[in-house]
């Protein structure tokens, strides 16, 4: 096919899917004409959920928690609630279990039946609503007008590309990722932060943290009491951050392998010229993490032994179950997404967030547009709520390489991912590894996440916190209704299953920090006095205060 051809065919691709919202329009009409051809050739099986839904008693509230509150009971609303509740029970058995139906068809046409009910719920509408209406009656219709002015705000700002009103009082290195350091290194992708120490000596091995580039590093280094990167630094470990570049359509072709050298590599590097002879705690979180696993096997296959230990945090290394994200991959999906990347040259941070939206678009839609626009409530801004409105771009090469060769092909769990043009194998790494998985994560299921275990035979401990992909990383010493589970797998010891996991494993009240910190100090060396700022003789003198410039841009 002429460049031409492929260029015209490109772009409509790309028009096609931003219709679609991203979502591959064949995927979906696939996914349909499975089912429906499947459902159509077994016509007892709707006689059958017929049948059984006759005989169920009345639920509570299976799609919707809002409805499960005592202002649902009386009628109307009762009538509403049962009729809702009793069109999405049929519904979801309609599409569950048709024999012959492709799994991943299946899943799609369920996660689009949900999709519906998500949005049809009496919760959301000012007519079926009764603590709307009891508002309304209570305020003389003032929540509507504060709601109508609230719609009108976020509007403007979206339009204008402005960050949610309140987010402004969170600023980088004013309210937000306030621990003291020095950016020690800036090349065209990361600037790498070294932070100052503030005891008189300090633990032997360094920490470098590697955050996902999905968004802004400061999640680890948010407020000061709850930044993860201070406690450490308090607890007296050096501490080092990569903090990634926000790039823009001219870097469309930087890749997985960029990041890998340019990223961590690149960082790796830096530490070990400021500490000479020091082996160095790795630490990834979610991409960042999936990122250090594949940087670890690759050094352990190259004999470079720099590293003391590595830290996966809600971090994949399987994607053989990646939970709900899953239904947005696959090669319809994919061949749609990659030309609407290469025709911008990058995946934005709105398009990013209305996937993440949609896995959960009760909690994070709908909910809060009844409780801004019809209720006129508004609630506070929080530093958490700040930082996941600081979103950052994609470039077409990574995400597509990230998308196909790991969520696609698994290429990393089975051992035929590339760096440097050979493969590496997770199970070459054998320092020992500090495993975490947050039970209500959406993003990296825990479930997932275990994984690991059967990839790697090193010294495994693994915890599961309380909270989901964000807030339960968020778990500072002192934070309400926070435990965490954890067992240790010794080197070449018997795989645990996740569900005898939850059985055997010691749950340990509060927040999994100070397990952490202790486990890190396990694995370190005598304290001994802190290292310089920067090591200039190396070509890495201070260049700025911390959080650096990278993190500014928008």
């Amino acid at each position: 096919m002429s460049e031409e051809h492929n260029e015209l065919d490109r772009s409509l691709h790309a028009a096609w899917g931003r219709l679609g919202g991203g979502m591959s329009p064949a995927a979906l009409m696939l996914a349909w004409s499975d089912w429906a051809l499947h459902f159509a050739t077994q016509p007892g099986r709707g006689a059958e959920v017929a049948l059984r839904e006759a005989v169920l008693p009345s639920p509570a509230a299976a799609h919707d928690p809002r409805l499960a509150t005592d202002d649902w009971t009386p009628w109307p609303f009762g009538m509403y609630r049962e009729t809702f509740e009793t069109a999405g029970r049929r519904l979801l058995a309609l599409v569950d279990g048709v024999r012959g139906v492709d799994r991943h068809h299946e899943q799609l046409v369920a996660f689009m039946v949900r999709q519906w009910l998500e949005m049809a719920s009496p919760a959301n509408s000012f007519a079926t609503n009764p603590q709307v209406l009891q508002r309304t009656a209570a305020t003389g219709g003032v929540n509507l007008l504060v709601g109508a002015s609230h719609w009108a705000q976020d509007f403007g700002r979206r339009v204008s590309g402005l960050p949610p009103e309140g987010a402004e009082a969170f600023r980088p290195g004013h309210e937000v990722a306030v621990t003291p350091g020095k950016v020690i290194l800036r090349n065209e992708l990361v600037e790498l932060i070294q932070y100052a120490p503030t005891t008189a000596t300090v633990h032997a091995e360094p920490v470098l943290f590697v955050s996902a580039w999905i968004m802004k590093y400061y999640v680890l280094d948010l407020s000061p009491h709850n930044s993860l990167i201070r406690y450490l630094v308090d607890k007296g470990h050096t501490v080092f951050a990569v903090s990634w570049r926000n790039p823009g359509a001219a870097d469309a072709q930087l890749g997985m392998a960029d990041y890998l050298q340019l990223g961590v590599r690149a960082s790796l590097d830096a530490v070990s010229a400021v500490l000479p002879g020091r082996r160095v705690h790795a630490l990834g979180y979610c991409l960042g993490g999936t990122l250090m696993a594949i940087a670890a096997a690759a050094m352990a296959r190259d004999r470079d032994d720099r590293l003391a230990s590595v830290t996966l945090l809600a971090a994949q290394t399987d994607f053989t179950e990646p939970g709900a994200i899953g239904l947005f991959i696959d090669e319809s999906q994919l061949a749609f997404l990659e030309d609407i990347m290469s025709r911008q040259g990058y995946l934005d941070a709105a398009q990013m967030a209305g996937a993440f939206q949609a896995l959960r678009p009760g909690e994070l839609v709908w909910a809060p547009m009844v409780r801004n626009y019809l209720l006129g409530e508004r609630p506070p801004m929080t530093d958490l709520m700040a930082w996941n409105a600081d979103g950052t771009r994609m470039p077409y090469r990574m995400h597509a390489d990230y998308l196909r060769h790991l969520f696609l092909d698994n290429a990393l769990a089975e051992g035929r991912y590339l760096v440097d043009g050979r493969p590496v194998a997770l199970n070459d790494i054998d320092v020992p590894v500090f495993l975490l998985g947050t039970r209500t994560d959406h993003v990296a299921p825990w479930h997932s996440v275990y994984k690991f275990n059967l990839l790697c035979d090193a010294d495994i401990t693994f915890v599961l916190t309380e909270g989901g992909h964000n807030a339960g990383i968020l778990s500072e010493p002192g934070h309400a209704h926070r435990s965490h589970r954890m067992m240790r797998r010794r080197a070449n010891g018997d795989y645990v299953a996740p569900d005898d996991f939850l059985d055997t494993s010691r749950e340990v009240e509060g927040s999994w920090w100070p397990s952490f910190q202790h486990w890190l100090v396990t694995h370190s060396g005598p304290r001994r006095r802190p290292p310089p700022m920067g090591a200039p003789r190396h070509g890495l003198p201070p260049l700025c205060e911390a959080p650096g410039i990278y993190v500014q841009a928008r």
